[in-house]
Formats: C-alpha cells, sequence, structure tokens
C-alpha cells in the first residue's frame, strides 16, 4: 500500500453509473449485524501476536493492502486529517471516526442528517439493506450533468460510529463490492478513553512518513 497526502481538492474517478441501484446483492437484511465477526475492530479487541503491520493513523488504524494508496484528507487552510482515503484502480474509501454514546446507535440518529443534506443539494439518498445493516446511496448532480454517486455505510462500536464513504464500483455496484467490504472490515478504531461529546470527529494523526505528492 503506498502512502500519500491529499488535498481535499484531488479528484476521484467515477464513472457514475447505476448497474445494480438500489439493490441488495448479498445483503443480510434481517441478520442481526456481528461486528466481532465481520469488523471493523476496536483496537482493545485486537489480538497482539496477529502479524498485522497496520498503519497507526492516531484514530484509525489501517492494514496495508496491495494495489491501493492511502490518503490523507487535509483541509488547507488549518493543515488538519479530516478524513483517511483508500484508494484503487476502480474506486475509493473515504473513513472518518466519531465519539458516540456506550450504548447507542448514533448511525440511525445521522442517517436521516446525511439524506437531508443530500436533498437539500438537489440529491436523492436511498437505504439498501447491506453487510452492516442500512446503508445509503446517495447520488447528485453535478455541473456538466454528471452525477456523483456515494454509498454511505455507518458501523456502531464501543463508544464510536465508523463512517465509510464508497465511491466508484463500491458505490455503483454494491454487489460487486466484496473487495471494498473487506477494506471495511480489516479497520481497526482506536477510541481512547477521554470524555468527548456525541458525534464529535475523531482525530487522524498523520505520520512521519507521509508526504505531499504534487497532482
Amino acid at each position: 500500500m503506498k502512502f500519500r497526502r491529499k488535498a481535499q481538492s484531488d479528484p476521484v474517478d467515477d464513472d457514475g453509473s447505476l448497474d445494480d441501484l438500489p439493490g441488495t446483492d448479498g445483503a443480510r437484511p434481517d441478520a442481526t449485524v456481528d461486528r466481532l465477526a465481520d469488523g471493523p475492530l476496536d483496537s482493545e479487541e485486537l489480538l497482539a501476536d496477529d502479524g498485522v503491520d497496520r498503519v497507526d493513523l492516531g484514530s484509525l488504524l489501517i492494514a496495508p493492502e496491495p494495489d491501493r494508496e492511502l490518503r490523507l484528507q487535509v483541509d488547507e487552510a488549518s493543515g488538519t486529517v479530516q478524513a483517511v482515503v483508500i484508494a484503487g484502480p476502480d474506486g475509493a474509501l473515504e473513513l472518518r471516526a466519531f465519539a458516540a454514546p456506550r450504548n447507542g446507535d448514533l448511525w440511525s440518529e445521522v442517517r436521516p442528517q446525511i439524506a437531508a443534506e443530500v436533498a437539500q443539494a438537489g440529491g436523492t439518498a436511498t437505504e439498501r439493506e447491506g453487510r452492516w445493516g442500512t446503508e445509503l446511496v446517495c447520488e447528485v448532480r453535478q455541473r456538466g450533468g454528471a452525477s456523483q454517486v456515494t454509498r454511505i455505510i455507518g458501523i456502531n462500536g464501543p463508544r464510536w460510529m465508523l463512517r465509510c464513504s464508497l465511491l466508484g464500483a463500491g458505490a455503483t455496484k454494491p454487489g460487486e463490492s466484496a473487495h471494498w467490504e473487506d477494506s471495511i472490515r480489516k479497520v481497526t478504531v482506536h477510541r481512547g478513553p477521554q470524555a468527548m461529546p456525541v458525534g464529535e470527529a475523531l482525530a487522524i494523526v498523520m505520520p512521519p512518513q507521509a508526504r505531499r505528492v504534487d497532482q
């Protein structure tokens, strides 16, 4: 896995096609989500001898994958890292973690808010059932007539929620996105013991080996 810094303005390729949306291929709408079996894990749930050399980004620990590039989405004005992006030949996965109630369901609270924001922007947000429960498939028309499709997955963990946004094939072809879902499964979230307001973003730390690559 390559590593580089990503500015917010960097584009992500997306063909905008909707071949099988809103589908439920491979979904488990009637199943109880078993995060310990499906991932992602909490840092306290990791086995000390699992043999995986993860990239430590503070609140997110990312396992390297072949043919994937690890990027940090940085706010250029403040220099704050806002999200982790895993990019591949057919799309990308954006990851953000947030503080959540110990036994709550923050994703169920956030999901309608996201749908309302998409509708306000003139787009549509459709619910579908996936590996981790209810997801959102959002489509917003861009300038020039093309559509940007984003598939958003929210996963509740112990005192955190992981928001996963898929672009490209992982969004437009969810029935063929097992390899992207496997990337989500491998993520580890480090919440920390500190008290935080519900919904506050967990800090992402830029490691020393990160470097800026100009486009």
